[in-house]
């Protein structure tokens, strides 16, 4: 594993030792399906710095980059970073408040975007929402309509000695990514992550995985603009010189056929993924021998899918993998001898690198056993929230702990139990709870494939659980029925009191389940 203190650093050593491998299979906007080696992704990146410099952009400077999981999304991120530009990274699914609120936050110079996307025109809306963004001076676009405005035109020749000197320039401690979070909870906030922070938490990952090396493929379903596209898998697969079969979106049955084609030995993906991967009807075909990991990753995985998932590839060691944004990547993984049991109940140990602590509403440090909140200490903690200082001093703390809001308890030997986001707890009759408890109770019933539960005032018990469930295909259940199977199993105070059928839930742009959605359905409905 590469010890490289710079992403253009870690791109000239694994070039230097596996440059003609192969290290993307992925899609192109105007080239189709290629493949790209290690040597490629070297010269397009110097090539796309160049073009870059050519318009005046300096260390330092921002750019935004709203586009779906392509080969060009690779090539400018690399491009930019390797002399001291910060890449902000958006989802594609952004459209007009997001836009103005990001691009306007982080000050970005440039905006790259596709060029459309179904039912959606970027270069009509940009035409008409420039004046909105003032500090953008450059628009590109991938497959433009004109081709001066397209991507292709940006890679220009390169002045070796110039590119070299910026990229020495480029310290471990510079910014290279801004990601603004998911807003489960409220108004998205920019991480800043470093060149230092996003290879920790690479290398942290891949140290938890016993024999990665180049001869691994991963399965790139999560986003690039989230640190599970380009922490978890980019650079961790990078870190060893390993493939990645990247996909421009996530379908159930595109995940299981690139599965089987590629020889994939290591995928991850968000719960959701996992519960339609395993009800398309094509993973019956797709060979399971060759996977060896299995990453669970976006929240806890609840019983009834560990045991399916288990079920379904006997060879492959399932693990669980917390992280967020502001940690860069992942900080808790379950070590991959962990058994089933523990893996349905705990998302497992910190990290190498990782120092964890609980801590109770006054900052105490709590002892094993205790419930609070989790806090994390080390190299892949963020420098903080962009340009927002009174937002950075409430997380990352003086000493170098990060506040995460997830409320936890850690057992004797280390491992860490999630019980839920801080501000998701609700008080029942005085008593705690914590969705997701309740959730995965729900979700182990035959006939629920998802539940999402948050606090609802009530005039008796202050509080109350609301859960919304979508059910399994070809199955029925009444809500009465389910409010009598937690009765089985769970204390009545954690019983749920409403329970709302759905045809879907909202998701985030990271694939979570966006509960500030369902909370202001309520409000507007109650």
């Amino acid at each position: 594993m590469y010890s490289s203190s710079t992403y253009p650093a870690l791109l000239q050593d694994v070039c230097t030792d596996h440059g003609t491998r192969g290290f993307l299979h992925a899609t192109s906007a105007t080239r189709g399906e290629i493949e790209v080696t290690f040597a490629d992704l070297e010269r397009r990146s110097r090539q796309v710095a160049a073009g870059l410099l050519k318009l005046g952009l300096q260390h330092g400077d921002r750019i935004a980059i709203a586009a779906p999981n392509m080969v060009e999304w690779i090539e400018l991120f690399f491009g930019a970073v390797r002399v001291g530009l910060i890449v902000v990274t958006l989802n594609p699914r952004y459209r007009e408040s997001e836009l103005d609120y990001m691009i306007n936050q982080s000050g970005a110079r440039m905006v790259v975007s596709s060029a459309r996307l179904p039912g959606f025109d970027f270069e009509a809306f940009y035409a008409g929402f420039r004046e909105r963004i003032p500090t953008a001076e450059h628009f590109i676009f991938l497959d433009a309509t004109r081709p001066e405005d397209d991507f292709e035109r940006l890679p220009a020749q390169d002045s070796d000695v110039d590119i070299t000197r910026r990229e020495q320039a480029v310290r471990p401690s510079d910014p290279a990514v801004i990601l603004y979070t998911s807003g489960t909870t409220g108004q998205p906030k920019g991480a800043t992550l470093t060149h230092r922070s996003l290879l920790a938490s690479g290398r942290a990952q891949v140290a938890n995985y016993p024999g990665l090396s180049e001869n691994d493929v991963y399965l790139g379903l999560m986003p690039m603009n989230h640190v599970g596209g380009l922490t978890c898998t980019i650079t961790s697969a990078m870190l060893t010189g390993a493939k990645v079969v990247l996909q421009q979106a996530f379908s159930p049955s595109g995940a299981l056929r690139a599965l089987d084609a590629h020889g994939v030995t290591l995928f991850a993906g968000v719960p959701t993924m996992w519960m339609l991967m395993l009800a398309d009807p094509l993973i019956k075909d797709v060979a399971k021998d060759v996977v060896r990991y299995i990453i669970i990753g976006g929240s806890n995985v609840e019983p009834t899918l560990a045991r399916q998932i288990a079920a379904t590839f006997p060879n492959a060691a399932l693990t669980n993998l917390y992280g967020q944004s502001e940690a860069s990547g992942a900080t808790v993984i379950s070590p991959t001898t962990d058994s089933l049991e523990n893996i349905a109940r705990s998302i497992g140990l910190p990290l190498q690198g990782v120092q964890a602590r609980v801590v109770g509403p006054g900052g105490s440090v709590l002892a094993a056993g205790e419930e609070g909140e989790l806090q994390l200490r080390g190299e892949s903690v963020a420098a903080g929230y962009w340009d927002m200082p009174e937002q950075t001093a409430e997380t990352f703390q003086a000493d170098g702990w990060l506040a995460t809001g997830d409320m936890v308890k850690q057992e004797a030997d280390g491992h860490v139990v999630l019980l839920g986001r801080k501000k998701e707890m609700f008080l029942q009759g005085g008593y705690n709870v914590y969705p997701v408890e309740v959730e995965n109770v729900l979700t182990s019933h035959p006939a629920v494939a998802m539940a999402a539960g948050i606090g609802v005032p009530d005039p008796v018990l202050g509080e109350v659980g609301r859960y919304y469930i979508t059910l399994r295909s070809g199955h029925e259940v009444t809500a009465e029925a389910l409010i009598e199977f937690c009765k089985q199993k769970l204390a009545d105070y954690k019983v749920p009191r409403q329970i709302v059928l759905a045809d879907e839930l909202p998701t985030t742009p990271a694939g979570k389940i966006a509960k500030a959605v369902l909370r202001q359905s309520y409000k507007a409905n109650p």
